[in-house]
Parts: C-alpha cells; sequence; structure tokens
C-alpha cells in the first residue's frame, strides 16, 4: 500500500482523486488532505480517509475542522506554513497536487526537495518555476507525474517511444465556450458566461483559462518542461470533442493520440498507478455515439493569450513567471467583474513588457516577482 497527500482535496482535482483512491480499493493510505476555506468537505474526507494530518489555509475554517476532528487523532496544520510544512513530508511515496495557481508551486518544490514523486495538476508550478525543480529533480531522483489530461495524453503516447523520433508535440483543446462567438461581441462576456464550459466540470479559475485558452498557453510552457520540446515543435489544435486528449507525431510522420472520455479520473488514475491501466468503473468510450471528430486552427485574434504563451516560452527567463501571475490575478479580477474579458491579455502583455526580466531566477526572485505582478494587476482601472 503507498502513501499519498492530496493538496487541494476539496476541489475538483482532489475530488476526482478521493473517487479514483476508492476504485483502487485498498491501493492507497490517504497521510494528509488539505483545503483552502472548504472546512465542512475536509472534516467529511478526513474522517472517511483517516489521514494524520490536515491543512486548512483560511483560520476561520482552520478552527472549525480543529473542532470538529479534535476526537479523531488527526493533526490540523493552519495556514499557508502548515500546508507547505505537510508538502515537505518525506514519508509519502507520492503527492498530488491539485492546488489552483502559482500557490501550488512552493509545494511541488518542497515535495521534489523531500524525494517524493509529484502528481501534477497544478501546471503554474512548471510554468513559474520549470528550471528550478528540473534542477531539484536530478538532485532528489523524484519524479513529476502529469495528471492533466493533455499532458497525460501525451505520456501515455510516449510510453516505449524514443524522444530523438518526436518531431511534434499536438495539444488540442475544446475551444472553450467562445469559440464561435462573434468576437466583436467580446467586450459584452460576463462571468456567468466563461464559467459555462462546454465539455469538462473544472474549478473557476481554470475554466476562465478555458475560456480565454490561456490554459492552452500555459499547457505549451508545461509540455516543454515535462518532455523537452521546443516551443516551435509544440501545436494547439482546437478539438471541440474533447475525445483525443492530445497526440505526439513521429519523424516518420506517423501520429499516436490518446482518446477517451472528457473525465478527469482516468489522467489521475493512470498517474497514481503509472505504468498500470489499472480497472475502472466508469463510463468508457463509444465511438459510435461520439459520431464525429473535428479540428481547427485556433484563432489568434479571439486568443491573443495563446501567443502571449508563445512568446514567454521563447523569451525564458521570469517571462513565463509573470505571464502565469498577471493572468491569475487578471482573471481573479475578471470574477469580480472589476475588468473587461480582452482586459485579461491586455494586462498580461503589459505585465511582461514592463517587469525587470531575469534569466535564470531563483526561488526568491520569483517571489518576488509574483509580489510585483500582483501589485501591477492590481493597479489597472477599474472598467
Amino acid at each position: 500500500m503507498k502513501k499519498i497527500s492530496i493538496l487541494g482535496s476539496t476541489g475538483s482535482i482532489g475530488v476526482n482523486a478521493l473517487n479514483v483512491i476508492d476504485n483502487l480499493n485498498d491501493a492507497f493510505d490517504v497521510a494528509v488532505l488539505s483545503a483552502n476555506k472548504n472546512g465542512h468537505l475536509l472534516v467529511e474526507q478526513a474522517k472517511k480517509y483517516r489521514p494524520d494530518a490536515v491543512a486548512v489555509i483560511d483560520n476561520e475554517a482552520a478552527d472549525f475542522v480543529r473542532s470538529e476532528l479534535k476526537h479523531n487523532k488527526i493533526t490540523v496544520f493552519q495556514g499557508r506554513e502548515g500546508l507547505l510544512e505537510l508538502a515537505s513530508r518525506n514519508d509519502v511515496d507520492i503527492m498530488l497536487n491539485g492546488l489552483v495557481g502559482s500557490s501550488g508551486m512552493a509545494p511541488t518544490i518542497n515535495a521534489v526537495q523531500a524525494g517524493v514523486d509529484v502528481a501534477l495538476s497544478n501546471k503554474e508550478s512548471l510554468v513559474m518555476a520549470g528550471d528550478i525543480i528540473e534542477q531539484e529533480k536530478e538532485i532528489s531522483g523524484s519524479r513529476i507525474l502529469p495528471v492533466d489530461s493533455e499532458h497525460s495524453a501525451i505520456w501515455q503516447c510516449l510510453v516505449g517511444e524514443n524522444m530523438d523520433e518526436v518531431d511534434r508535440i499536438i495539444l488540442t483543446g475544446s475551444g472553450g465556450p467562445f469559440r464561435t462567438r462573434d468576437i466583436d461581441t467580446f467586450n459584452q462576456i460576463i462571468p456567468a458566461h466563461a464559467l459555462k464550459h462546454p465539455n469538462w466540470d473544472m474549478g473557476r479559475k481554470i475554466t476562465i483559462d478555458s475560456a480565454t485558452m490561456m490554459n492552452k498557453g500555459l499547457e505549451v510552457i508545461e509540455t516543454r518542461w515535462l518532455f523537452g520540446v521546443d516551443a516551435d515543435n509544440i501545436q494547439i489544435v482546437v478539438h471541440p470533442q474533447s475525445i483525443i486528449h492530445s497526440m505526439v507525431e513521429f519523424k516518420d510522420k506517423s501520429v499516436k493520440a490518446q482518446m477517451g472520455v472528457p473525465d478527469m479520473k482516468i489522467p489521475i488514475q493512470y498517474a497514481l498507478t503509472y505504468p498500470q491501466h489499472a480497472p475502472a468503473s466508469w463510463d468508457a468510450l463509444n465511438l459510435v455515439d461520439v459520431g464525429m471528430l473535428t479540428f481547427e486552427s485556433p484563432d489568434m485574434n479571439r486568443f491573443p493569450c495563446i501567443e502571449l504563451a508563445y512568446e514567454a516560452l521563447k523569451k525564458k527567463g521570469t517571462m513565463t513567471a509573470v505571464l502565469n501571475v498577471a493572468n491569475e490575478q487578471a482573471v481573479y479580477r475578471f470574477l469580480k467583474e472589476e475588468i473587461g474579458f480582452m482586459d485579461i491579455p491586455a494586462i498580461i502583455e503589459k505585465a511582461c513588457a514592463q517587469h525587470d526580466w531575469v534569466s535564470h531566477p531563483t526561488l526568491t526572485d520569483l517571489f518576488e516577482l509574483e509580489a510585483w505582478a500582483t501589485r501591477f494587476v492590481h493597479a489597472y482601472p477599474i472598467k
């Protein structure tokens, strides 16, 4: 039995991960769970899975959790410091990082430094600190096991293959809710419109990233760190059905694709059981029911965030980190209806252009940049 810690257990990825663990019966012992504010769900999870410890970021939620678990012999860690302490544990086999945004970067680094394998849903970790994480992996021997459906698909397509024979990585994306919307109406988009994803049930931040297609841009950057492929060899293709999760083209022009229903439990389970494909009870893909698979090029006028991400990856250094933080903070402001939908790429472009670029940032540089970019975005005028 493997010991696992799950950061962000009350979010979409965390809930799906616990469903996967239920499917795998006695394969995993849950050692750690964490939540931001959802103390009620965390208590429910803790009483079911009996972890050694839980972490709660929000102080009020932490008091509630501590009170509810006082007779359960579960240690409650509070705040950001508690989360980072639990992420540093070296007595677990694997940590699943389901945290949202740049807050997931430091926990990933802590786990890698502890020699723990990381099942990574938090793409921002590699977008911000890919170089640092690569260096720490070489020292500790830790592995990054991709959880995103696209990177899981690439990973599966590459099993048994030689990277020297890979010509191109093809990332697929649904195109989100605005793939066919008149671009002249984008200034009328409000959060309620952008949160209606056609295929996936995800958290609010990543759903907005899907609407702007910045999620594909961040995935391009993550692909570079996971698989060592240059930006020029990574292509984005819009695939509205979300059945092919990504593809690999080889030098002989053959292409391998990984397919499945749009269900995050599938890539989560593969990350936890790699290299096995363990039996599962959820829905199987029925190609007859799907009927048709279609593909198109992304409209860069409609989705300028994609080009911003490619440009950041080519410039390297702190450029990808500022792109990530500016996007994250702009999304949060959009969700509060403080800025418009098209203000998101405009703010990101300005932040990338105006920050003090560093070629090989340290962790301290990244924390300072995060603070600067956050201030920069929040100084942007309210619409």
